[in-house]
Parts: structure tokens; C-alpha cells; sequence
């Protein structure tokens, strides 16, 4: 089996940003973004998924955590549009519950080649530490635009904000493993019968 596997990086006057994946991995991480929160929820990515992930960044995070938290999201999404090359034999859907104490989140993604996001998740805090929580919005449209998937993400219940966000990435994570993993009865079949995605 071919490595799934890429390497991508992108330069902003406001940010640098490297990201390595490997989509067979066994949930190493390796993040040094400058914003811990961040690096915090990229971590249940990759453990709960299953992917390996090397993500460096430099921001202008003088100004503040806006313009990092997105161009990760962008560069994260370049990233797994590579790794899944022509999505041949791909399971191509994946979907996840998790729970946290209280709080319990859904997360539905589908590699289609059309980016779609739709996100509900009524944060009851604006800020965690000093984390501003509607970047995660920009964080996801991020990647949904790059990745060119379609990403359903719906909080369900939840009263602590922590809580709330965790569940969406350790389910984002969880989807996404279900989604990348190769079919042994597609036996490197196109997951769509128009033939392409």
C-alpha cells in the first residue's frame, strides 16, 4: 500500500505554516503553533484518529490568535486533500458521537470535493482561558475550504465550554479515522458512482 502521506507549507505575511500527516499513523503529535488551547484540541485529532501530525507555525500572535488558528485549519486541510490522493478504495464517510461528562457532540464528514460546513455549537462561554472559542469557527471553515469536504459539527448538550469543544475535535477525529480508512471491498473503487470526487 502506497504511504498516505503529505507535506505541505504556507507562507503569509501574517503566518508560516508547515504541517506533515500520515494518515496511517498511530496518533503521534507533534505541535508547536504558539497557541496551547490549539495544540490542546489538535492532540485529540490526532490521538482519537489516529493520524500523525507535525504542525509548526509562526503568527503574528502580537496582534492576536485570529490569523494563526486559521491558517493552521487551511494548511491542516491542503494537507489531507494530498494525503488522499484520488480517494480510490477511501470509505469516503465517516461519523462520530463522543461524549464528555455533560457534554456530548456529533460530528459527520464526507471527503465529497465540495466544501460545505455546517456548525452548531452554542458555546456557553466566549473564552476559554484566553482562548477566544468562535475561532474554532474559522478554524473549521479553514479547513473545509482546503480539505474539500462537507463537515456537519452539532454540539448537542454541554454546559462547560471545554467540555463542548473537546467533544467536536475528539469526534472530528474519530470521523475522520472512519472516513480515510481504506475498504477492502472497494478494492481501490471510486466511493461515488459518478466515478470521480
Amino acid at each position: 500500500m502506497a504511504e498516505r502521506t503529505a507535506f505541505v507549507e504556507r507562507n503569509t505575511l501574517e503566518t508560516q505554516v508547515k504541517v506533515s500527516i500520515n494518515l496511517d499513523g498511530t496518533g503521534k503529535a507533534k505541535l508547536d503553533i504558539g497557541v496551547p488551547f490549539l495544540e490542546h484540541m489538535l492532540d485529540q485529532i490526532a490521538r482519537h484518529g489516529l493520524i500523525d501530525l507535525d504542525i509548526e507555525c509562526k503568527g503574528d500572535l502580537h496582534i492576536d490568535d485570529h490569523h494563526t488558528v486559521e491558517d493552521v485549519g487551511i494548511t491542516l486541510g491542503q494537507a489531507f486533500a494530498k494525503a488522499v490522493g484520488d480517494k480510490k478504495g477511501m470509505t469516503r464517510y465517516g461519523h462520530s458521537y463522543v461524549p464528555l461528562d455533560e457534554a456530548l457532540s456529533r460530528v459527520v464528514i464526507d471527503f465529497s470535493g465540495r466544501p460545505g460546513l455546517q456548525m452548531h455549537v452554542p458555546f456557553t462561554r466566549a473564552v476559554v482561558g484566553n482562548f477566544d472559542v468562535d475561532l474554532f469557527q474559522e478554524f473549521f471553515q479553514g479547513f473545509v475550504n482546503h480539505a474539500l469536504v462537507s463537515l456537519h459539527i452539532d454540539n448537542l448538550r454541554g454546559h462547560n465550554t471545554h467540555h463542548q469543544i473537546e467533544t467536536v475535535f475528539k469526534a472530528f477525529g474519530r470521523a475522520l479515522r472512519m472516513a480515510v480508512e481504506l475498504d477492502p471491498r472497494m478494492a481501490g473503487q471510486m466511493p461515488s458512482t459518478k466515478g470521480c470526487l
